[in-house]
């Protein structure tokens, strides 16, 4: 066998070319305690916070406590596998979860790794569980409706798209539900939606997942889950991680999200365990001191974006083009082409929309379990001095068969009828109030006191009211059915419906509107108001069904 010294000499010259000394320098320090999700490691001086570190086993942790001599790191998984002396390396970056379209559809844990089976989610993109929220001028006010398909929440507590709305009661009250309900009535829209479990049994996870799927919602929802057998640390990331789930969508294709955090309290509960072990001092009820922070960095991420917008002017120079907010976006892709685009139109001066990705929108729905009814604990007050409003879920309602069991005497909206239908705000506007009197008139009856006419035919209305208003789970109505529903109930047509009756009433009016006038449909659809015209007809239509309905026996 004989050698070609030429091929040779080449191959040599060729890999001296190629070669790059490279040293991997890394900051190592060691494990010097661990025990319940929490390790105490020595040699990390110039870690920062919430830096990404890995174990010698490839668990990942997250600095939590800067110390003088050691610090604090939450094991993010199976801590198990680490001892005492396992070597720690720094990564020199914050925690960051798999994003994008490819999430759509999978259940996946905390960390963005698929836990239903279904194989690799195969994504380039990621992004870090902690972002600052956008600031004032980064905003827009909350003007547009996200409709839940509740009668009750639609109605009188409108939750508009950005809005952080609080769901609150005790456990068993159908808080999830509405949630669900939520999620479900998304169908056919834009809206991506995200469904963070925490402490939860897997299998309760595993039947929302089935009945997520079962009424078409997976298609567009992620669910992230931690469950009650997973460690504190995971818990406690959860819902920053579904948050940034849905941050991806909002900021880089521009579509209104919603996140369900389900639920916060057991986040806290993590987080204060934590906390403990990690030797922080314990505040009120043992929760730490910046427990309040804990939610309010998580809630203050849902808003609704402003749209960045640029005036174009006829023969200016592009530095002259300004954006409405005085700064110039002519380094932003596509706005100098919108600019010849404007011009070349021959206009003076051209309003063009900066970048397609801006006004999406995050709208929260966060979740909290009270303790016998407690909304004056630690925990629900910090939530909702943080939130738009709550819906007020009321134990004694749920079982006496009304459900949802909303208490419109303590559920509020903050943002109100600014998100609201302007058909369903002139119909429903006094519906609130008027069912908070039937409640107290309800109580003073019950002494078995007589009461006068008026006050009875409050009663009478109060009862079909509270009757139309029950809805069964995953039973969403279209915002113009229900347009149509409370108008009969708040305008007397069901006065003299037999109570049991109402909802049979209900659901074959709606059915004479759809099948007899569906201009009367399409029109509130349109218009989204009952002018003065469309009123009449639907009391001429109402009046006329009622003559030959028959009430079932």
């Amino acid at each position: 066998m004989k050698f070609k010294v030429d091929e040779i000499s080449s191959v040599i010259s060729e890999e001296i070319q190629q070669y790059q000394s490279g040293v991997d320098v890394a900051e190592v320090g060691r494990v010097i305690a661990v025990g319940d999700g929490i390790s105490r490691v020595y040699g990390l001086s110039n870690a920062f916070a919430s830096e990404l570190v890995e174990f010698s086993n490839g668990a990942l942790g997250q600095v939590l406590n800067l110390e003088e001599n050691s610090v604090g790191v939450a094991i993010l998984g199976d801590y198990l596998g680490i001892k005492e002396g396992d070597e720690v390396k720094r990564t020199g970056r914050l925690l960051s979860v798999p994003v994008g379209e490819a999430m759509i559809g999978r259940v996946v844990d905390p960390m963005g790794r698929p836990v239903d089976g279904q194989g690799v989610i195969e994504t380039p993109h990621t992004r870090p569980l902690e972002v600052i929220a956008p600031g004032i001028a980064g905003r827009q006010p909350v003007t547009e409706p996200l409709q839940t398909g509740i009668k009750a929440v639609d109605s009188m507590i409108p939750v508009g798209r950005g809005q952080r709305e609080l769901i609150i009661g005790d456990r068993k009250t159908g808080k999830t539900a509405v949630a669900l309900d939520t999620i479900v009535n998304q169908k056919g829209g834009d809206v991506i939606c995200v469904y963070v479990a925490i402490g939860q049994k897997e299998s309760t996870v595993a039947s929302v997942v089935e009945l997520l799927r079962e009424h078409g919602a997976m298609d567009y929802t992620i669910v992230v889950t931690a469950s009650s057998s997973t460690p504190a640390p995971l818990q406690f990331i959860a819902p920053y991680a579904g948050c940034a789930m849905a941050e991806y969508f909002m900021y880089e294709h521009g579509l209104p999200t919603l996140c369900v955090y389900d639920d916060l309290s057991k986040q806290a509960a993590a987080y204060r365990q934590m906390s403990l072990l990690l030797r922080r001092p314990p505040g009120r009820e043992a929760y730490p001191g910046d427990v309040f922070y804990l939610h309010s960095r998580l809630l203050e991420r849902s808003c609704k974006l402003a749209e960045r917008r640029i005036i174009v002017k006829k023969g200016a120079s592009e530095s002259e083009n300004k954006g409405v907010d005085g700064k110039d976006y002519m380094g932003v892709p596509g706005v100098a082409e919108s600019a010849e685009a404007a011009k070349a139109l021959g206009e003076d001066s051209h309003e063009v929309r900066v970048d397609a990705t801006s006004g999406g929108s995050l709208t929260a729905l966060p979740i909290i379990e009270t303790l016998e009814g407690e909304v004056s604990a630690y925990i629900p007050t910090n939530v909702i001095s943080i939130t738009d409003g709550q819906i007020y879920l009321e134990p004694n309602l749920f079982f006496a068969g009304v459900r949802p069991a909303i208490n419109v005497g303590i559920s509020v909206s903050r943002v109100g009828g600014n998100a609201q239908r302007k058909g369903m705000k002139k119909i429903a506007g006094s519906l609130r109030l008027d069912l908070a009197a039937f409640r107290e008139l309800e109580a003073f009856a019950q002494l078995g006191t007589d009461v006068d006419a008026a006050t009875q035919k409050q009663l009478d209305r109060g009862m079909r009211m509270v009757e139309l208003l029950k809805q069964p789970q995953f039973v969403p109505f279209d915002v113009n059915d229900q347009i149509l529903s409370i108008f009969a109930g708040a305008k007397g047509y069901l006065d003299d419906v037999p109570i049991k009756s109402v909802l049979d009433f209900e659901k074959q009016m709606l059915r004479h509107f759809h099948d007899e006038f569906p201009e009367v449909i399409e029109e509130l659809d349109k218009t989204g108001q009952m002018s003065d015209q469309l009123t009449e007809k639907v009391v001429t239509v109402i009046t006329n069904f009622k003559k030959s309905f028959v009430a079932a026996e």
